[in-house]
């Protein structure tokens, strides 16, 4: 007999998260554990981080890293989903919620084997229904290898594909990043 998932409410969905040893993010209900990461995970992660960090501060935009929370409307706002993004930066002023934020102008995913197919196809339709956003970036952490989504004027999203002598420019927060910068201490030599 198979039993049919049982659905949390947002409020409870906080409550769990308050004490988890683990992350979950939350689909309409139901929760999903986050997997942990690899070193050159966690090393691309504090590197955009870091660069957006100390390139954002005094600009009323605000830079989170791992364990902040993005909250995103679905099914014409029936549905509310959670994600964890590895990186995800606001320039909103109201944008003022403790535990998740709803305008973020660029969200970065760092792929890993679990979750690359989940980051291109759910987490970026779902993210690209966010009217804030601007960028939604994806860095493998096996090869230095970047693709950014961006909106254009036309309201369409275009895709650009970076290799290792490129630079990623992220017009959202006005940075340009060399994927070695991205990269720095991933790879050897």
């Amino acid at each position: 007999m198979d039993l049919a998932p049982a659905f949390i409410s947002v409020a409870d969905y906080f409550k769990q998260e308050e004490t988890s040893p683990i992350r979950h993010e939350y689909l309409g209900g139901q929760l999903f554990a986050m997997a942990g990461s690899s070193e050159e995970h966690n090393r691309i992660t504090g590197n955009l981080g870091t660069y957006l960090i100390t390139h954002l501060r005094g600009s009323g935009c605000k830079t989170f890293i791992f364990d902040m929370k993005v909250k995103i409307q679905v099914a014409q706002g029936t549905v509310d989903v959670f994600y964890y993004p590895d990186v995800m930066v606001t320039c909103d002023q109201e944008d003022r919620e403790k535990f998740y934020k709803t305008y973020p102008c660029l969200v970065v995913e760092v792929l890993s084997p679990s979750t690359e197919t989940i980051n291109r196809r759910e987490k970026r339709l779902n993210y690209q229904s966010l009217a804030s956003l601007q960028e939604y970036v994806l860095v493998s952490q096996d090869q230095m290898q970047v693709e950014v989504y961006r909106l254009k004027g036309s309201g369409n999203w275009e895709v650009e594909g970076l290799g290792p002598n490129d630079s990623l420019e992220l017009n959202s927060v006005g940075l340009t990043l060399t994927l070695a910068e991205i990269y720095d201490e991933v790879f050897d030599g």
